[in-house]
């Protein structure tokens, strides 16, 4: 058993373990995350959880804290690297993620795909999640479009991926955004929202979804078990507080099939 072997063994038998790692090595570059892994749990859902650009997984943790909203799930808060910004930061001195599916080097999508092999024997295959915000948003849809056979359904926020069209297949999607965003405008978003009731085979006519603080939830049914849930907020660019509650609920309430 290597080094990272262990590691890894580490982190589930330690319980919710809150630290950070240097367990993957991508082509020579090592690839940080925070995971938290409940104990007790044989084979707990896994959720991915994505930083916007400019930040960073531990800020991700303390914002986003899925593992107190669904301490029975594990969930991995990945790190990524200077990456330059579609929108922000064209020089590339803040992290982020390349989210990019036609990208042949895609160096954030190795990483991942390392980081679930590495779990893969130890969570529930059926039910795996993602979300992000803004940046980590646009790579969840990312892995919507290329690994998409792998989630129970995602929950992108301020985002959006045009280059994902034509790629992604049915799956139950919750999306978060702000009337007035003013970096992911929200005419951008609204047409995302389109795509993926026309993806997901979703009703044009929405119901209401059970919502939280200022978010308006709608409920977009699908005969083939793949809705879609918007919440809109009247803010900008922030990612609600009271998102990651309505997160878990929506993520209980789907397994892949």
């Amino acid at each position: 058993m290597n080094a990272k072997q262990i590691i890894v063994l580490l982190l589930f038998s330690a319980g919710c373990f809150a630290e950070e790692v240097r367990t993957w090595d991508i082509g020579g570059v090592m690839r940080e995350a925070l995971v938290c892994f409940p104990e007790d749990v044989g084979t707990p859902p896994l959720v991915f959880v994505f930083h916007g650009h400019g930040g960073n997984m531990r800020n991700t943790f303390r914002k986003f804290a899925i593992q107190d909203q669904w301490p029975e799930a594990a969930v991995i808060y990945m790190q990524g690297l200077p990456t330059p910004g579609q929108l922000t930061d064209p020089e590339g001195k803040r992290n982020g993620w390349n989210c990019d599916p036609n990208d042949r080097i895609n160096r954030d999508l190795k990483f991942f795909d390392a980081v679930y092999a590495s779990l893969q024997d130890r969570i529930d295959t059926n039910r795996v999640y993602c979300t992000g915000h803004s940046n980590g948003g646009s790579f969840t849809y990312m892995l919507w479009g290329v690994r998409g056979d792998l989630f129970a359904a995602i929950a992108p926020s301020g985002a959006l991926n045009p280059k994902v069209i034509g790629k992604i297949q049915p799956l139950p999607v919750l999306h978060i955004a702000g009337e007035n965003d003013p970096l992911v405008k929200f005419s951008w978003q609204d047409k995302m929202m389109k795509v993926v009731q026309r993806v997901n085979g979703c009703s044009s006519q929405g119901e209401p979804w059970p919502s939280a603080g200022d978010l308006t939830g709608t409920l977009y049914p699908s005969s083939g078990g793949t809705p879609l849930v918007t919440l809109i907020h009247s803010g900008g660019h922030q990612f609600p507080s009271e998102a990651p509650e309505l997160m878990v609920r929506f993520f209980k309430q789907h397994s892949r099939k």
